[in-house]
């Protein structure tokens, strides 16, 4: 049986000049109170973002249609406001887009290094104040398995290929570095994605279908060496491609 997959991305608004607009006042929902859609999802505005929660399934069509849901609601909300939704991993904001709260505020729950023994990743800090990044976090409902070992694998089958359509390093800057989780009572949510996945159909597939391959590879009793795991950190934290195809080369023989 698959383990269960659910998701909360976070996507961006822009209007019909290419300008990012912030979603503070636009959408509604916050963390403390998402706003629900229906069909057991919801949205909230999350920083300038806006940011979207799907139910958990161990089946990838409804995994995928219950993305859909929620993006085509964001969509059609989009449109009435005259704005479009756009699946970039960061973006740069102009000074006026940030002045408010909501727009200056960052999520204060930390998160954890699964390659560090767990230790909790340092607050963000980034040269240029107006640069937002967009998660694709991944939550996996496997409570019986390592979540360090978990996450570790899904930094291999999920984080090192996801650098052959995920061009951006804006966001490396600030989050999504290799490792990046936080435990849940369920399992785990992996947080060093990116949004990029949300760009097609068959990129939502692919990553449900690698993060079975990453809960497999634990329930199997496999873990990464050493060795391996330092080139896995190094390949995604510097955006290496290079590095990243022979990670991928070595995972098709474990």
């Amino acid at each position: 049986m698959n383990a269960r997959i659910g998701s909360d991305p976070e996507t961006f608004l822009v209007d019909n000049t290419g300008k990012f607009i912030s979603s503070v006042g636009l959408i509604g929902g916050s963390k403390d109170a998402p706003m629900d859609i229906g069909e057991g999802c919801s949205v909230q505005e999350d920083n300038v973002t806006v940011e979207f929660n799907t139910p958990p399934t161990n089946d990838e069509d409804s995994f995928v249609n219950s993305i859909n849901y929620n993006l085509n609601w964001i969509e059609k909300r989009a449109n009435e406001l005259g704005l479009t939704v756009i699946h970039t991993p960061s973006a740069v904001f102009d000074d006026e887009q940030l002045d408010s709260a909501g727009a200056k505020t960052f999520g204060c729950e930390p998160d954890f290094n699964a390659w560090n023994y767990s230790a909790a990743n340092p607050r963000p800090m980034c040269k240029n104040p107006n640069l937002r990044s967009a998660g694709g976090h991944i939550h996996i409902e496997a409570p019986d398995l390592n979540k360090e070992e978990l996450i570790k694998a899904m930094d291999l089958f999920v984080g090192v290929p996801m650098l052959e359509f995920d061009t951006d390093s804006g966001r490396r800057k600030l989050y999504g570095k290799a490792g990046a989780y936080r435990p849940k009572t369920y399992g785990v949510e992996y947080r060093t994605a990116s949004n990029a996945w949300l760009q097609d159909d068959d990129k939502k597939r692919w990553v449900f279908k690698q993060t079975q391959k990453a809960v497999e590879f634990v329930k199997a009793g496999k873990q990464i060496p050493q060795d391996m795991g330092i080139v896995i950190q190094t390949a995604i934290n510097k955006s290496n491609v290079k590095l990243a195809k022979s990670v991928m080369d070595w995972s098709l023989t474990v």
